[in-house]
């Protein structure tokens, strides 16, 4: 191994930014879906599901060049997304975080729907039984019980965005200091002669981050599964 350059910190720093706001704009509409997976009965229910996981079945290089053809600046959503409100997404790290999202999206919604589905019906009809409606009944019955679930999904999604790279280097390029994150810095450094040793040290960089989150993920789900439980 050895010391890494400013550029190679830059992308470090730069994979936590889009790895964070990635599964931070995922989670609200993770939770609905795979709330919706857990509980609704609805035509189009199994072709929503086939939606979801589409990304973990894709190449991610095809995912990244549809959503190039979708957010790229002659795009049909990117076109008129920057000459509305002068949003670009194409080759600027917000990209890299919708690309890395889209990715982490799958694993996100299936945690959260396995604890969703863990939870007896018996106990959310009985709090509708009582009057409470039907959001009421999530924020105090159901949400408190899948937390846990929520904590793992949040943190598999973290880690997979850290590691994207397909989708990221298809949508956004590898540019150091606005788009290149570690598993692009990485595949760059494997480029040239003698950049073996700072892949290497950012390959351990990479493991520890996601050793961290790992162990962060266990001791938050331990923690609010002992509070659920009154213990």
């Amino acid at each position: 191994m050895e010391s890494l350059g400013p550029e190679a910190w830059e992308a470090v720093r730069l994979s936590l930014k889009v790895a964070f706001w990635a599964t931070l704009v995922a989670l609200p509409p993770g939770l609905a879906v795979a709330y919706l997976l857990a509980r609704g009965r609805f035509p189009g229910h199994g072709l929503l599901n086939g939606l979801v996981h589409l990304p973990l079945i894709l190449p991610p290089v095809v995912t990244g060049y549809l959503l190039l053809l979708s957010f790229g600046r002659q795009g049909w959503l990117g076109a008129p997304l920057e000459a509305v409100f002068g949003i670009s997404l194409a080759f600027r790290w917000t990209g890299a975080a919708l690309a890395a999202g889209i990715m982490a999206f799958p694993l996100l919604v299936r945690a959260i729907r396995l604890a969703i589905e863990a939870v007896d019906p018996g106990l959310e009809e009985a709090a509708a039984t009582l009057g409470a409606s039907r959001a009421r009944v999530f924020a105090t019955v159901t949400l408190p019980l899948i937390l846990p679930g929520v904590i793992a999904g949040a943190v598999l999604a973290f880690a997979k965005a850290m590691g994207e790279f397909g989708a990221t280097i298809t949508f956004v390029s590898n540019i150091p200091g606005q788009t290149q994150t570690v598993p692009t810095a990485i595949y760059a450094f494997l480029q040239v002669p003698g950049g073996e040793g700072a892949a290497m040290t950012l390959v351990v960089i990479s493991i520890a981050l996601s050793l961290g989150a790992l162990f962060v993920s266990e001791w938050l789900a331990r923690r609010v599964a002992r509070r659920v439980a009154g213990r």
